[in-house]
């Protein structure tokens, strides 16, 4: 009889060992506060500063300042989807602590309420504008980032001919001379026209549990 009370009184000591633990770990977790995965937001910040001004500006401004908030935002979404496939993997190797992942899950629920502000103050200016504003800060995004390249031209030209000691030749790009009118039909030219860009790869975001 002896034999049989050990086995049974040492699963109950350790099962409910791991249960007090369990519990006391959950407790702790819930009432601990975590460093915020993104610091600070300043483009909302300067939204409901302008929304709170007196006299009010105008709705031109105040949608400017909102569109500059959804391009933060899709920013935010962004690095919050790059960043948790590695942190997981990290997190299951063990090379980070569980603060750092909780850190970055309370970033994402945190994001999801800021997107459902943007969505309901856009709607506040114009019915039907929440649906489609993440997607217009997005291709603004896009668009500064390629006239960002274009602009860093002179100064990577500037670096590249340091580094080699080159000077590069600059000429100066004519269009090609047009084929000559045909009796029949009209003029036709070769050549390249430069257009613009149109990027329209909008981020989904998930939708709110």
């Amino acid at each position: 009889m002896a034999s049989v009370l050990v086995p049974i009184a040492y699963l109950v000591i350790v099962f409910g060992g791991l249960l007090l633990f369990s519990h006391i770990y959950r407790r702790h977790t819930s009432t601990q506060s975590y460093e915020p995965y993104f610091p600070s937001h300043p483009e909302r910040n300067a939204y409901v500063t302008l929304l709170q001004s007196e006299p009010r500006p105008s709705d031109a401004l105040l949608k400017s300042a909102l569109v500059r908030r959804a391009m933060a935002d899709v920013q935010r979404v962004i690095r919050i989807r790059e960043d948790k496939p590695a942190l997981q993997n990290l997190l299951q190797k063990g090379s980070i602590g569980d603060d750092i992942w909780n850190s970055i899950i309370n970033a994402e629920k945190e994001l999801e309420v800021e997107i459902m502000e943007v969505v309901g103050e856009a709607n506040s200016f114009v019915e039907g504008w929440g649906q489609v504003i993440f997607q217009t800060a997005n291709e603004m995004l896009a668009n500064e980032r390629i006239r960002a390249v274009f602009e860093n031209i002179p100064a990577a030209r500037a670096e590249l001919e340091r580094k080699y000691e080159v000077k590069a030749k600059h000429t100066a790009v004519t269009a090609p001379p047009s084929l000559p009118r045909s009796a029949n039909g009209p003029t036709l030219s070769t050549g390249t026209e430069n257009g613009d860009v149109d990027v329209s790869s909008a981020k989904k975001i998930k939708k709110r549990k």
